[in-house]
């Protein structure tokens, strides 16, 4: 294999080396200008290694907003309504999400169980603050469905909530959908978590979980 693979470079090395032979000065000359070009343009500065690693030190580092997710840890019972249809009556069901920190404080997951559709729930939340990006990052799987929810959101101090889009699949037409939640923190032990989707360009509150901590 080695004989082949040196045989091979060694052919490729002719065939340039008569193509330059038939080249005439003119165009090697002008070849070379624009090598040198290149890579005086391809050379890219070095980088600050001290800065690089000041700015991921800041990048992986839990903040204020991280201990505020802290804060909710622990076990919460939630009264669940959600809106299948326009019009219709909504379903209603009892649900406990179960709070935690992880990786160091840097994310809170929360395992979700309850019912639906009078089938067993499951579900599983990761939620965080991008320091870099300077955003709430979530994102949510559960047994009723092979995707996975992604969303941004911003957090307003003045009213104690958390406004988040992204982007969900659409089982019927498998294409993504948009969506967004409201989560609002009541009080120490109550919070709200509202959820909208847009479909033909209408947006639907499709469900809304009323969180007590226990």
């Amino acid at each position: 294999m080695k004989r082949i693979t040196i045989t091979i470079c060694a052919t490729v090395f002719i065939l340039f080396s008569c193509n330059d032979t038939k080249t005439d000065d003119t165009t090697t000359s002008a070849d070379s200008a624009k090598t040198a070009t290149d890579t005086s343009t391809a050379t890219a500065p070095p980088m600050d290694s001290a800065a690089m690693m000041q700015a991921w030190q800041a990048y992986m580092t839990p903040g204020s907003v991280h201990a505020m997710l802290a804060k909710c840890n622990g076990t919460w019972e939630g009264d669940v309504t959600m809106w299948m249809e326009p019009g219709k009556a909504p379903m209603k069901s009892k649900s406990t999400a179960v709070n935690k920190m992880i990786f160091g404080g840097r994310y809170q997951q929360s395992t979700h169980k309850g019912d639906m559709m009078g089938m067993p729930f499951e579900g599983l939340s990761t939620l965080g603050f991008d320091n870099a990006k300077k955003v709430l990052v979530s994102s949510w799987i559960d047994n009723m469905g092979t995707g996975m929810m992604n969303l941004e959101g911003t957090w307003d101090s003045t009213t104690n909530t958390a406004s988040f889009k992204g982007k969900m699949v659409d089982p019927m037409s498998g294409k993504d959908i948009e969506c967004r939640e409201v989560f609002t923190m009541i009080d120490d032990n109550n919070q709200k978590l509202e959820m909208f989707c847009t479909q033909q360009g209408k947006e639907m509150k499709t469900m809304e979980i009323l969180y007590k901590r226990k």
